[in-house]
């Protein structure tokens, strides 16, 4: 019984559990539905705010749209307008270009007609002439062709002649012109020092008693410098002083050298001396590849052999004429340097040749032969190249100069050893060397005086006019020139001047 009660009230609250929950489910789907509708109601009302927007904004876009259309249409169609009205005038301008055209092509072609006319007219004309000037003169057309050829060609030649003639005496002018400018810029832009050094050297002593500590006992002290050095030492009655006399300048500086240590030491004695005599011959060889370096310094001339560098240096102890061969080799090969910078060929080339062109005066006093012999030999054995070796051998027109540098160095050589002060000669000799000079001008037939002027670099001859004509002058010149240059020596060059001149006198009465 109990349990049917259980059962039955289970059975109830089950019934009433599920009515609950149905009423709840009606409630809660009634109210979900009203808020569907109040949101579907939303979406409607903001869906149609939105279309009005939009359809307001596609308004105004269709606006805009249309305004910027009809606009580009206007500037089109005015731009068409301006283009169809130039067009027209352009027509308008080629249908009058058009009859002119054809009004003066009527013309070109009358014109035409009327020249063509007068051509056969002139044809006819021409043929009269013709037929009347081969009447007249006997000679055929073909035959008066021949005629007027050779006539020019005669014409031309002699024309081409004169031309010729001008040009090279043109030429030649302009050529000396120039040259004189390159040579006398060369000179302009190189200022070197030279010494002129004699063949003795003075050597001052503290005391006269140092006189007889220098001889020696029996003249042994003396005797010993004498022999090692191969130098005079003179020693007379000048106070304090001793004087070197030797004609090799490197003898007299080691002789210099070592009786200067020896006076300085004290101790004079025949070992003494020769110890002093190698110390002083160590540093003359010093001192001459020193002047050798300070050469290749100076002159930018680089890549020469060691021995060729102390050769160089030997120079500074060697002098020509009284000049330093040292100072006109670097002399040289600077005007060298410049007369190839304004010739525009190679510069350092140049400048080793000029510096080089006297090598051989290092050894000419100890080795047979000349100078430029001697200096040929030695570039050869020393590997110098071929232009080199060349300009040494011409420099002195030994040989002919086969290049522009060897006649650069051979004109610098000249324009060295020529120029006022380079070099020097005693009086004596200066003075023979200028009588002999005019005495071998005077040697020729016609000749009256002869002057020898700019100290013996020009010679100024006056011919008697009745046995020389102005053509036989230049023959004159020539010979005159010819026997200088067989007979003389002399450095540079010497410029004989013919002069002829007639004079008539009367005196009135």
């Amino acid at each position: 019984m109990g349990i049917v009660c259980v059962v039955i009230a289970l059975f109830i609250g089950f019934l009433l559990g599920k009515l609950y929950r149905q009423r709840i489910s009606e409630a809660m789907i009634g109210s979900a539905e009203e808020k569907s509708k109040n949101i579907i109601n939303d979406a409607i009302k903001l869906a149609e705010t939105r279309k009005k927007e939009a359809l307001l904004e596609a308004k105004e876009e269709i606006h805009r749209s249309r305004s910027e259309a009809e606009k580009e249409v206007k500037e089109h169609r005015s731009e068409l307008q301006r283009l169809e009205k130039r067009n027209i005038q352009k027509e308008e301008i080629l249908d009058k270009r058009s009859s002119v055209y054809d009004q003066k092509e009527s013309a070109l072609q009358a014109k035409i007609k009327e020249v063509e006319s007068l051509q056969y007219e002139t044809e006819e004309i021409k043929k009269g002439q013709r037929a009347v000037l081969e009447r007249i003169s006997g000679m055929t057309v073909d035959q008066a062709k021949v005629y007027l050829i050779s006539t020019l060609e005669n014409e031309l030649k002699h024309e081409s002649a004169v031309l010729i003639k001008d040009i090279e005496a043109r030429t030649k002018e302009e050529s000396e012109t120039r040259a004189k400018e390159l040579i006398s810029m060369a000179i302009q832009r190189c200022a070197s020092d030279h010494v002129a050094e004699a063949t003795v050297s003075v050597v001052t002593l503290p005391n006269d008693e140092m006189k007889g500590r220098i001889i020696g006992r029996e003249g042994r002290n003396i005797r010993a410098l004498e022999q090692l050095t191969g130098v005079d030492l003179i020693i007379d009655d000048t106070p304090e002083t001793i004087t070197l006399s030797s004609f090799d300048m490197v003898r007299r500086e080691i002789a210099r050298i070592a009786l200067e240590k020896l006076i300085q030491d004290g101790r004079i004695h025949p070992t003494r001396v020769g110890d002093m005599v190698e110390k002083a011959r160590k540093e003359v060889e010093l001192t001459i590849k020193k002047e050798g370096e300070h050469a290749i310094f100076e002159t930018g001339v680089h890549g020469i052999h060691p021995e060729l560098i102390r050769l160089l240096g030997r120079l500074r102890f060697r002098t020509s004429f009284g000049q330093n061969v040292l100072m006109h080799s670097i002399e040289v090969s600077h005007l060298a340097g410049l007369l190839a910078g304004e010739l525009g060929i190679d510069t350092t080339a140049a400048k080793r040749a000029g510096l080089l062109h006297d090598i051989g005066k290092a050894l000419d006093q100890e080795t047979e032969g000349s100078h430029v012999s001697i200096g040929v030999d030695i570039a050869k054995k020393y590997k110098e190249h071929e232009n080199i070796i060349h300009a040494i051998e011409a420099h002195h027109g030994d040989v002919e100069s086969k290049t522009i540098l060897a006649a650069i160095v051979q004109a610098c050589d000249a324009i060295s050893a020529a120029r006022p002060g380079a070099r020097r000669e005693d009086i004596e000799n200066y003075i023979k060397r200028l009588e002999k000079l005019e005495n071998l001008a005077n040697e020729f037939t016609g000749v009256e005086r002869t002057f020898a002027i700019q100290a013996g670099r020009e010679i100024r001859v006056i011919v008697r006019p009745e046995e020389i004509s102005d053509d036989e002058m230049v023959i004159l010149a020539r010979s005159i020139a010819k026997k200088i240059e067989d007979e003389l020596e002399y450095p540079g060059q010497i410029k004989v001047h013919l002069i002829r001149e007639n004079r008539a006198i009367e005196y009135a009465k």
